[in-house]
């Protein structure tokens, strides 16, 4: 998935909203210290998630996503899953436009990877959105842990939305925020 905004003020107060969810609705309860300082949607309940919602819902935000069907991956495919990773990444980006873009694109991505995987995704990655906006406009790829980055707690939270869309038929959560959806399409269906 892939939550896109415009601004550094629009990033702070999307920071903001993790921070005063965490703070308000967890801080002071033991489910705060089962979980650490991490707002995890698999781990909590869905006001807490709509509490964060009205948060965010005011925010121009838009969120891209593309689910892999894996029971249709040829089985050789499976033991490329880099591969596979990398080229999903890269046909969600593709939906996204950075006409817009003027002052700089930074892409923070939930570090999952090794140093290699990383390097070769960045390449990847890199190439394909530089390819889409202005030379003068710096491009970031940053690789963070979601435990230390609360822009990738947020996006956990409209993850596990999707997930239980498509794994559980659960549309509870999902529809809550369903107007920021951009995209949402499944590969392989």
């Amino acid at each position: 998935m892939v939550l896109v905004l415009k601004g550094q003020d629009k990033n702070r107060a999307l920071i903001n909203a993790v921070k005063h969810t965490l703070r308000r609705k967890l801080g002071k309860r033991k489910l705060f210290k089962s979980i650490g300082c991490e707002l995890k949607a698999s781990r909590v309940s869905i006001e807490i998630k709509k509490y964060f919602y009205d948060q965010v819902k005011g925010l121009d935000f838009k969120l891209y996503t593309l689910t892999l069907n894996k029971k249709r991956v040829y089985q050789s495919l499976m033991q490329e899953k880099e591969r596979i990773y990398n080229y999903l990444a890269r046909l969600v980006l593709d939906k996204i436009s950075f006409d817009n873009a003027e002052v700089r694109v930074t892409l923070i991505v939930d570090k999952s990877k090794g140093k290699p995987e990383i390097s070769e995704f960045n390449s990847y990655i890199f190439r394909q959105i530089q390819a889409k906006i202005d030379p003068k406009i710096p491009l970031d790829i940053e690789h963070a842990l979601s435990h230390e980055n609360l822009g990738l707690q947020a996006v956990d939270m409209f993850t596990w939305g999707i997930f239980r869309k498509y794994e559980r038929k659960d549309f509870g959560w999902f529809r809550v925020f369903e107007s920021k959806m951009a995209y949402d399409d499944v590969y392989l269906p």
